[in-house]
C-alpha cells in the first residue's frame, strides 16, 4: 500500500503511481562578513553577524552537507519562520493529502493522528513510531486483526472542544467517500473489515451517503471502527503487523463533523495541533499559521512548536528561494527552503562553510531502479538479468544526475531510513559495475554477445545523460541497448501492455508510505495483487514467484517489528538474487536555512523533508 505518487523533494518530482490509489561533531563558525559569489547563476550577496556553533551529522564529508541535522539544539520560543516553497499545495484536507512534503508539514503543524514518527536528529531513531493522539502505539490482538488505542486526555480542537473518538472515526470514514473526497491514500478501504460488493468495492460509501443501504453500511463501518469512550478499536480484514505505522498518515486523522465541508473543503484547516491557519489559504500564494490558543504542550509528545508563527509562501521559483536564503538578508535569515536547491548550486553550497553549516542534504527515500521484463525473450533467463545488474554502473548514474549531493548509489529498493534496509549485493559487482562478471554470467546463460535489448525511461535532459551513462557500461559488458525515451504519461505508458510491447527493461522509481518494507516490496512484486489480464499493475516486469508471494503474505503478519523488517530484508535479497529489479540510486535533497534558523534537521522516514516539530528561529 505504498504511496509514491506524492510530490517529492528530489529533482525527479513525478514518481510511480501508488498501489494505495489502488554522530555528530561540533564546529565553531567564525564571525563573518563576506561577499558570496554563487556560481554564475547567483548574485553576490553579503551576510553579516556572529553565528553560534553548529553540529553536523555523521554522514557529512568534505564536499557534502550534513544528512540529518545541523546546529546546537535550542528551545527558544518566539519569532516568525518563513517556509518557502514552489508548491503548489494541492490540498490541506487530511483525507486528500498525497504529497509527502505536504503531509509531513501538516502532521507537525496542525494535523494530528493516533500515532506518529517522533522527531529525532538520529537517523536510526526516526523510524520509531509513538503515540500522538493515542497514549501509545496501540495494542494488537494475537492474530493482528484487531487493534485498540486509547486517546489522550486534554487534546482539543482550535475552538476548544475535545478531540473525540467519534472525530477519529468520522475522519477515517471520509476515505470511503471516494467520489467526494478524492486524491488521498485509500489504505483504510484495503485493510478495514467492511463488507465488499461482488466487484471488490466497499459496500460503505462514506458518511455523506443516504438511504437504507447507506444506513446498513454505516453500521458495518461502525463495527469495524468502534468507539467506547476514549478507546477506539479497529477490526481488520487481514493480519497487519504495521497497522500502527499506517495510522501515522493524515488520512487516518480526525475531522470534526460539524466543520466538514465535504468536496468544498480543499484548503480548510481546522487544527488539533499547535498552529492554526489565520484567515484563509490563498492558492498559489500561501498562508500564515499562528499559535492555536487551545493547544496544550502537555497533551502533545511530538511537537515543540517553537516559532510564534510560520509563514508558508508557495509559488516561488526554487532557485530564487535558494538565492534568497543564501543571501541571508532580513527575510532570508528567518527562512527555510522547502524545495531542494537546484543541482547547479548544490556543489557551491557544500563548498562554502558558511552555507554548508546551515544546510542539510538528506536521503529522500525515493529510489530509482530498473525492471527487466521477465516475459521478453532477452530477460526471461535470470542469469541474463543478473548479468545486466553486474554491468550497471551506479556511480556513473549518480554522477550524471548531479553527483553525491543529488543521490547515493543503491543496490536495494529499501531506502536507508527503513529498518529493513541492508547492504547485501548478491551479484557482487560493486557500484561501478563489473564487465567481466557480467560477461561470465552471459556465458553461463549460454547467450551470445552482443545481447540486444530496448530500455524505456522517462526522458528529460538530466535523465538522458543518466541513461547514456548506463548504456556505456552495458556496452562494455556485452550488451547492445536501444533507448526509448518517453516524455509524457510515462508510468501509464509502461503499465499499458499495448504501449509497452517490445520493451525489455523499464526505468522506474518508488518511495515508501511509512517505515516498512511492506510499503515497497509487495506493491511492486507481489504478483497476486499486480498481475491481471489488464496488465502488470506496478509489477512492470511481470515478475512472478508464488513462493515469494506467500513469503510476503506471511512476513506482513509477523508480530514483532524487528523480526518483521528482517523478513522484508530477506524478501528483498531473494528478489535481487533472481534479478527481479536493479537498484540505481536513492535521491537526496539539499535544504538551506537562514542564519537565524535553529534546530534545522530533516526526517528520513517522512521523505527526507524539513522537520517542523522542533525547528526554531532567533526572535
Amino acid at each position: 500500500m505504498a504511496r509514491n505518487d506524492r510530490r517529492t523533494p528530489d529533482p525527479s518530482p513525478e514518481t510511480a503511481p501508488s498501489r494505495s490509489q489502488r554522530r555528530r561533531r561540533s564546529r565553531r563558525r567564525r564571525p563573518l562578513r563576506l561577499l558570496l559569489l554563487v556560481l554564475v547563476v547567483v548574485a553576490s550577496v553579503v551576510g553579516a553577524g556572529v553565528v553560534v556553533a553548529r553540529q553536523r551529522s555523521a554522514q557529512s564529508g568534505p564536499d557534502t552537507a550534513p544528512s540529518s541535522a545541523v546546529g546546537d539544539r535550542v528551545d527558544t520560543r518566539g519569532g516568525t519562520l518563513n517556509a518557502l516553497s514552489l508548491g503548489p499545495v494541492a490540498t490541506w484536507d487530511p483525507q486528500r493529502m498525497a504529497a509527502r512534503q505536504d503531509m509531513a508539514f501538516a502532521g507537525r503543524v496542525f494535523a494530528r493522528t493516533l500515532t506518529a514518527y517522533g522527531p529525532s536528529t538520529d537517523p536510526d531513531a526516526q523510524a520509531k513510531v509513538v503515540g500522538d493522539l493515542a497514549t501509545d502505539a496501540g495494542t494488537p490482538s494475537k492474530d493482528l486483526k484487531v487493534w485498540t488505542f486509547t486517546l489522550r486526555d486534554g487534546v482539543t480542537w482550535q475552538d476548544g472542544t475535545p478531540v473525540t473518538c467519534a472525530d477519529v472515526a468520522y475522519g477515517i470514514s471520509r476515505t470511503f467517500a471516494t467520489k467526494t473526497v478524492t486524491g488521498g491514500p485509500t489504505d483504510a478501504l484495503a485493510v478495514l473489515s467492511v463488507p465488499r460488493n461482488a466487484d471488490g468495492s466497499s459496500t460503505y460509501q462514506g458518511p455523506y451517503a443516504r438511504g437504507a443501504a447507506a444506513t446498513k453500511a454505516q453500521a458495518a463501518y461502525d463495527k469495524a471502527v468502534a468507539c467506547d469512550g476514549q478507546k477506539i478499536t479497529f477490526t481488520l480484514s487481514t493480519p497487519t503487523g504495521d497497522f500502527a505505522e499506517m495510522l501515522a498518515q493524515p488520512a487516518f486523522g480526525p475531522v470534526k463533523k460539524s466543520v466538514d465541508r465535504g468536496a468544498d473543503g480543499t484548503y480548510e484547516v481546522f487544527s488539533a495541533g499547535p498552529y492554526m491557519l489565520r484567515g484563509t489559504w490563498e492558492q498559489g500564494r500561501g498562508g500564515t499559521f499562528v499559535r492555536n490558543p487551545h493547544w496544550s504542550a502537555a497533551s502533545d509528545p511530538v511537537r515543540k512548536a517553537y516559532p510564534d508563527q510560520i509563514r508558508y509562501q508557495e509559488g516561488l521559483d526554487t532557485q530564487a528561494v535558494a538565492q534568497q536564503v543564501m543571501a541571508d538578508n532580513e527575510s532570508g535569515r528567518v527562512s527555510v527552503s522547502l524545495g531542494s536547491a537546484p543541482p547547479a548550486i548544490q556543489q557551491h553550497i557544500t563548498a562554502v562553510q558558511s552555507l554548508e553549516e546551515r544546510s542539510v542534504n538528506p536521503l529522500t527515500g525515493v529510489v530509482d531502479y530498473l525492471v527487466p521484463n521477465t516475459r521478453s525473450a532477452v530477460f526471461k533467463n535470470p542469469k541474463v538479468r543478473l548479468a545486466l545488474a553486474a554491468a550497471t554502473n551506479r556511480d556513473a548514474y549518480v554522477t550524471a544526475i548531479g553527483g553525491k549531493t543529488a543521490a547515493d548509489p543503491a543496490v536495494s529498493l529499501l531506502p536507508r531510513a527503513l529498518p529493513a534496509a541492508h547492504d547485501e549485493d548478491p551479484v557482487g559487482a560493486g557500484m561501478r559495475g563489473d564487465a567481466a562478471r557480467a560477461r561470465a554470467l552471459l556465458a553461463e546463460a549460454k547467450v551470445t554477445a552482443p545481447v540486444k535489448f530496448t530500455v524505456a525511461y522517462r526522458s528529460d535532459p538530466t535523465s538522458d545523460k543518466a541513461m547514456a551513462a548506463l548504456v556505456a557500461g552495458w556496452r562494455q559488458a556485452g550488451f547492445e541497448p536501444t533507448t526509448k525515451p518517453v516524455t509524457e504519461n510515462y508510468f501509464s505508458t509502461i503499465a499499458d501492455p499495448r504501449q509497452a510491447e517490445g520493451i525489455d527493461v523499464f526505468w522506474s522509481n518508488w518511495a515508501p508510505a511509512w517505515a516498512s518494507g511492506s510499503t515497497v516490496l509487495p506493491p511492486l512484486f507481489d504478483s497476486s495483487i499486480n498481475l491481471t489480464a489488464a496488465g502488470p499493475g506496478r509489477d512492470y516486469g511481470y515478475f512472478s514467484d508464488k513462493e515469494l508471494d506467500e513469503q510476503m503474505l506471511k512476513t506482513g503478519a509477523v508480530v514483532d517489528r524487528e523480526a518483521r523488517e528482517r523478513g522484508w530484508a530477506d524478501v528483498d535479497l531473494r528478489l535481487l538474487q533472481q534479478g527481479a529489479y536493479i537498484g540505481l540510486a536513492e535521491r537526496r535533497a539539499l535544504y538551506v536555512a537562514g542564519s537565524d534558523v535553529r534546530n534545522l534537521s530533516s526526517n528520513g522516514v517522512l521523505g527526507g523533508v524539513v522537520e517542523f516539530a522542533d525547528i526554531a528561529v532567533v526572535p
